[in-house]
């Protein structure tokens, strides 16, 4: 008989179960191919950091720079991260891009992911004008499209910059990246809810392919996307299907699927997001009132219904805490026509859901991922701009989950913040916004039930808590490699914890450094 080895290679680090990142987005392996304009520096994934951007001027230089390096004059440039909440004065306009050209299309994507802001040419190749009938084509006091798109639908309207986007992230390149991402911040099991188009060809064979490498640093849960083939009412039932045949026969160690993915509405620093009564404290000129619904409230019920009868878990985009009531309504509906146990539908984001509704939703089983980097990210814009200081301290309300007996994760919807467990913990922990305010606090919550997570109660969500999430026999060798120890730390130095590396099943993965 072999004689046991014992591997000490970390025995002067932390292991802790292998963080998982329930809620994150494949596009943010792809977004890389692009220049990034957002307002805070961040790191890609060889971990080499870019500068943010302070205000219009400094994002119309960066683009101008590389419209220089542009050598086909009638390439479109396509820019990320813009985030216009921070930028004093204006929105930027199709005015400010025509600074970097009037003769190259441009499509700047925003951080939240749900706008974009386009130049006058591109509008001009787009036939996007004051005529335009699409919901979200923003415009001035005199009528005219101010360049800025709001949501999928006048997005699309670009099509050629969305849909350069869109080939960028399903690229192999863009799912190395994830996992990359994924790596360097401890995560060993990463959700991309809802971007990879499943029912494309050749998408289920790329993931395999990418995924099967023992180099491949990470296990992947793929949402399918409610849109995933152009879906309407009339063939949803035919969606379920598709993503329970996923389920059901596609599936290997380090690739998943079993959960669809629902948008019903927009982003709250977009102002898009659906808000009850008073909706927004300080909107935009010319803003509509409320957000825009992605899915007409109306479908909801036969939608859920469907999914949840062909046994699937459904995970639902709700900002606002009117799109998770109507969501909410929708499983109740769907549970008093076919009973289930143990279905674990989600409300994801989760900000602005309220004790009324958490209480709901307990009874019903139903789980919260809660967009608690928000209160870092954009908590001084929430309450100064967007809810209101009383609405904002009560936003991604852990503490009232927990009380509530909501089994609860915590994300950080990358690319729209940077992945980062550690990070996305100091936040539930500290609540501490970017200016050093503390935003709420009765809804900080312990360092353990912060950890628990972004591990076993992160891996419940994704239906692989008998698998993942926690150190036990039976389980796979997948653990966060630390350089310190959460629990001694004091909780305001969580996030500097640096990230030795990763074991998924086993193989040593070291993170990247700059």
């Amino acid at each position: 008989r072999k004689a046991t080895q014992i591997d000490d290679r970390f025995r002067q680090h932390v292991l802790l179960p292998g963080f998982v990142e329930a809620h994150a987005h494949v596009m943010s392996g792809g977004l890389w191919e692009f220049p990034y304009v957002g307002f805070y520096e961040r790191a890609d994934p060889t971990g080499r950091s870019w500068k943010g951007c302070g205000d219009i001027d400094s994002v119309v230089e960066c683009l101008i720079e590389y419209d220089e390096q542009m050598k086909d004059p009638a390439q479109t440039l396509i820019a990320w991260g813009l985030d216009p909440i921070f930028l004093k004065g204006a929105r930027l306009s199709s005015t400010h891009l025509d600074r970097v050209s009037r003769t190259r299309p441009i499509f700047v994507l925003h951080a939240s992911g749900h706008l974009a802001t386009v130049n006058s040419e591109m509008m001009r190749k787009s036939s996007i004008d004051r005529h335009s009938p699409t919901p979200g084509v923003a415009r001035d006091n005199d009528g005219e499209p101010t360049g800025e798109l709001q949501e999928p639908a006048a997005m699309s309207l670009a099509l050629e910059g969305l849909s350069t986007i869109g080939k960028a992230m399903m690229s192999s390149e863009a799912k190395w990246n994830f996992g990359l991402e994924a790596r360097n911040c401890g995560v060993t099991t990463v959700a991309d809810l809802g971007t990879t188009r499943l029912a494309l060809e050749g998408q289920l064979e790329a993931w395999r392919e990418v995924t099967d490498a023992r180099n491949y640093p990470a296990r992947v849960v793929v949402a399918f996307g409610h849109y995933d083939s152009g879906s309407s009412p009339t063939d949803i039932d035919d969606l379920a299907a598709i993503a329970a045949r996923l389920s059901n026969e596609e599936e290997t160690t380090k690739l998943r699927f079993g959960i669809v993915k629902l948008i019903l509405d927009g982003s709250i620093q977009g102002f898009t997001a659906r808000l009850s009564p008073p909706h927004y404290f300080d909107p935009p000129p010319g803003h509509q009132g409320n957000g825009l619904w992605l899915i007409p409230p109306e479908q909801m019920s036969k939608i859920v219904a469907s999914y949840h009868k062909a046994g699937l878990t459904v995970h639902c985009h709700c900002n606002g805490d009117e799109a998770s009531q109507v969501f909410i309504d929708a499983v109740e509906e769907a549970l008093a026509d076919h009973p289930r146990d143990d279905h674990r539908h989600t409300v994801q984001h989760s900000q602005l859901t309220t004790v009324k509704q958490y209480r709901k939703m307990a009874s019903l089983g139903m789980n919260a991922n809660i967009f608690s980097n928000h209160i870092f990210y954009w908590g001084d814009q929430h309450a100064e701009i967007t809810l209101g200081a009383q609405r904002a301290a009560a936003m991604d309300a852990c503490a009232t989950a927990e009380r509530e007996n909501v089994k609860f994760s915590i994300h950080s919807d990358a690319p729209i913040t940077p992945m980062s467990q550690l990070h996305t913990i100091w936040c539930a922990v500290n609540r501490q916004t970017a200016s050093g305010k503390i935003l709420g606090p009765n809804e900080r919550i312990g360092v353990h039930k912060a950890i628990e997570a972004c591990t076993i109660d992160a891996a419940h969500q994704l239906r692989l808590d008998n698998e993942i999430g926690s150190l036990q026999v039976g389980k796979f060798a997948d653990f966060t490699v630390l350089e310190a120890d959460p629990y001694e730390v004091e909780p305001d130095k969580l996030k500097d914890i640096p990230v030795w590396g990763t074991v998924v099943g086993g193989v040593v993965h070291e993170a990247a450094s700059e």
